[in-house]
């Protein structure tokens, strides 16, 4: 072989090796470089991005494999595509339970809306149903007298139908030291009379309490009149809050806060935020002595939780031993048209026997 080949060989050698060297270098770059977003972005990842795409973090048994259900009923199921919306606290039952529905009778076709102007919630998706942008709504607090009002001076009326129960829990900074509060010592919090965790056995440290706007909100932690099921004006605007309240469009915002702020504290749906890893629920009680968390015992610890959810305790939701709960509702626009036929059917399709396995599915109570 020549010295001129033999030169050849040795350049390509070189060449080949020296491509080699680059590749490998790039794919290393790569790795450090994934490496570093992920350090840089894995204390958001504790907080759920989207409340509604917690259920499939959660252990609650929600997932592709659960059981079809038939949803056998005698309800009139109404031909066609329809609107409805609302509380954000019903993600676990549109994500599991309304799919099923569309599965058993495909002619009733439901399509969730958001609201155009503020943020989902039991308040809006009413406030929807009422301008006609929905044919029927999901909520987890009781409609107003307000709203009844607004329905009847518009020719037709509201009802509340009752599909089951969720507690709502009250939420705190992980690293905040407190054994729980009464209901009595949580209104106290939220009209100004206790503004730092000393006065409820906790550190000497603000308290920042966060809420839903009320024209929005989910849920409704005071003076619900429960014998006409119904709430006042004076419920919807939260009677008074402080001026130490703090309010968000929404509890993904909320978590955000509390992870920032030690002494902040939230309340929402209990099986929205018993699973949340980046908040600590507290147990509540109506004496300092019968304090019930609203999580199964035992609790997860911290370090556990991404893999291992805390679930709801609906045992104690159940029996009435949990002090704070909230009823789940199907507001029927009753106005004899597709839409009032539209929504008897939802409600109906939930109270069957596979409609109430299937709210336990979800992580709720039935109905008793």
């Amino acid at each position: 072989m020549d010295n001129t080949n033999r030169k050849k060989i040795v350049i390509q050698g070189e060449m080949a090796l020296l491509l080699r060297g680059l590749i490998i270098g790039k794919i290393l770059t790569l790795v450090v470089i994934g490496g570093l977003f992920w350090w840089l972005v894995r204390p958001r990842l504790l907080i759920t991005n989207s409340i509604d795409s917690l259920p499939s973090q959660s252990t609650n048994t929600i997932s592709s494999s659960s059981p079809k259900l038939a949803f056998e009923t005698g309800a009139d199921i109404p031909i066609g595509s329809f609107k409805y919306g609302g509380s954000t606290a019903w993600a676990p039952i549109r994500q599991l339970i309304d799919s099923q529905i569309q599965n058993a009778h495909p002619e009733l076709q439901l399509n969730y809306v958001r609201p155009t102007n503020g943020s989902p919630g039991s308040g809006s998706g009413i406030r929807m149903l009422l301008n006609g942008q929905l044919d029927f709504a999901q909520s987890s607090r009781p409609v107003t007298v307000e709203e009844l009002n607004t329905a009847k001076q518009r020719g037709f009326t509201l009802e509340q139908r009752q599909v089951g129960i969720d507690g709502i829990a009250v939420v705190v900074n992980p690293s905040l030291t407190v054994p729980g509060l009464t209901v009595d010592q949580l209104q106290q919090i939220y009209h100004g009379e206790i503004t730092n965790w000393k006065q409820v056995d906790g550190p000497d440290l603000p308290i920042t309490p966060f809420a839903q706007h009320p024209e929005d909100a989910d849920t409704l932690i005071f003076s619900t009149n429960k014998s006409s099921g119904t709430s006042t004006n004076k419920d919807l605007n939260n009677q008074g809050f402080s001026s130490n309240v703090q309010y968000v469009h929404s509890t993904t915002q909320a978590l955000r806060q509390l992870n920032k702020i030690p002494g902040g504290l939230y309340y929402a749906s209990a099986r929205t935020l018993v699973p949340q890893c980046s908040v600590r629920s507290l147990p509540l009680g109506q004496t300092p002595t019968s304090l019930i968390p609203p999580y199964r015992q035992p609790k997860v610890p911290n370090e556990e939780c991404i893999r291992k959810r805390n679930q709801l305790n609906t045992q104690a939701i159940k029996n009435g031993s949990y002090p704070l709960t909230t009823n789940l509702f199907v507001i029927i626009k009753h106005n004899n048209g597709p839409e009032e036929r539209a929504g008897e059917a939802y409600a109906k399709l939930l109270l069957t026997e596979q409609g109430q396995k299937a709210i336990e599915q979800a992580g709720f109570v039935r109905v008793p």
